[in-house]
């Protein structure tokens, strides 16, 4: 058996395809998928239905666009003028790969690898985040009938998602604020304060670093419990976060660059060029 693990998708499905087919993807492998399966790209509705009939082979962590998805559908809000998941949004099957989607998880922790969308900060070990991610997996994920007595349902949660606030995480932290910073942590972060909190405006590549800023991932790796760190979101890291045990996997490819395997046998990057135009 191989694992693959795959950086942003981004809605791009004839990469993904090709990519499958040339590490010559087997019903024995798994693949890995680090968030942001969709929106941006062509074939966001493709990319759920085909990931979906996957089913026992996947592994799957929710990446900042598929929370607003689930936010579009579940929370009541609108698409915005950028998005690209409009075939999907008017899909037959729209809220049966919603209630799929929602059932993801925001870490996977498995063969010395954690797998997590934008990354762990440094204020946690894996344990914590283990247990932070779980808090919010079991909101988003409850059944209908434990939805209607919850004291936050997933549809409350997704209603109230948005925000900056809190940045700075706090044990005392409780209800939406709690969530909201736990979830801004696992799918937002790039950049950190130096007292840990979270700076949501710097997309750029690291060298163009604003003053007072580092990488969550400048932290020492021991501070991660060992585990090899494989996060996407960060797309000008252009799959290079040249940090110990810390796997960068989006590569641009909804930005014409590339989609990016990576084999956690060998630690061999198998990559495929974007079709967009093509």
């Amino acid at each position: 058996m191989a694992v693959y693990a795959v950086g942003d998708v981004q809605g791009c499905w004839r990469e993904l395809e090709a990519l499958l087919l040339k590490v010559q993807f087997k019903d024995s492998d798994e693949l890995w998928l680090a968030g942001d399966l969709i929106n941006r790209g062509p074939d966001s509705l493709r990319v759920l239905r085909e990931l979906r009939d996957f089913r026992a082979q996947t592994r799957i962590v929710l990446g900042n666009h598929d929370l607003h998805f689930l936010a579009i559908v579940f929370g009541g809000h609108s698409a915005g003028a950028k998005d690209t998941f409009g075939e999907l949004l008017a899909a037959d099957d729209v809220e049966e790969l919603a209630h799929w989607l929602r059932r993801q998880k925001l870490l996977h922790t498995d063969f010395g690898y954690t797998m997590v969308h934008a990354g762990l900060p440094p204020q946690w070990n894996l344990k914590h985040a283990q247990s932070y991610a779980q808090e919010v997996e079991a909101v988003i994920g409850q059944s209908d009938q434990d939805a209607e007595t919850a004291d936050i349902s997933y549809r409350d949660f997704f209603a109230a998602m948005y925000g900056n606030k809190p940045s700075h995480w706090d044990q005392a932290l409780s209800g939406m604020e709690r969530l909201r910073c736990i979830v801004n942590y696992l799918t937002r972060m790039r950049l950190l304060y130096p007292d840990g909190s979270l700076d949501f405006a710097h997309k750029g590549p690291v060298r163009d670093l604003p003053q007072g800023l580092s990488p969550w991932f400048a932290s020492e790796p021991s501070q991660r419990d060992g585990e090899t760190v494989l996060f996407g979101h960060w797309a000008s890291l252009n799959g290079d976060a040249r940090a110990p045990r810390c796997v960068a996997l989006d590569t641009g490819c909804v930005w014409g660059r590339k989609l990016t395997a990576y084999r956690l046998d060998d630690g061999v990057k198998i990559t495929q060029p974007a079709m967009i135009g093509q």
